[in-house]
């Protein structure tokens, strides 16, 4: 599995990328593979403040179908909406193309709470 060490990761399986004062948000390659592949992905409404935890979405295979968590607490500002019609970016790159929201956290310092790579994947 790949997990880059410069992302942090939920342990409900979310990666988060810092890029300025905003986090840029998906499901982690561990996660996509469990899941195998995408047919749909609900994402969230911009604008939307979520809590960290809550729902923020919905990823569906041809398997199951599977939350997508809030990493932190923050407004969403951007969703990717390429994923309507092609979900498999996530399958395909899910740190790339694959990306699924973009989040101004209500404390940026929050994203230091989350894990590194290394205790994502001790956690699998």
């Amino acid at each position: 599995m790949n997990h880059p060490s410069e992302l942090k990761y939920a342990t409900t399986h979310e990666w988060v990328r810092i890029e300025g004062d905003l986090i840029v948000t998906g499901i982690s390659d561990h996660a996509q593979d469990a899941l195998g592949d995408l047919v749909y992905v609900e994402v969230p409404e911009v604008g939307s403040h979520m809590t960290a935890g809550t729902q923020a979405g919905v990823v569906e295979s041809v398997k199951t179908a599977s939350d997508i968590h809030a990493p932190v607490s923050g407004t969403v500002v951007e969703v990717n909406t390429a994923l309507e019609d092609d979900p498999d970016f996530i399958n395909d790159e899910p740190y790339g193309k694959g990306w699924i929201y973009k989040m101004k956290p209500d404390n940026i310092a929050d994203v230091d709470q989350l894990l590194s790579n290394t205790d994502y994947e001790a956690g699998l």
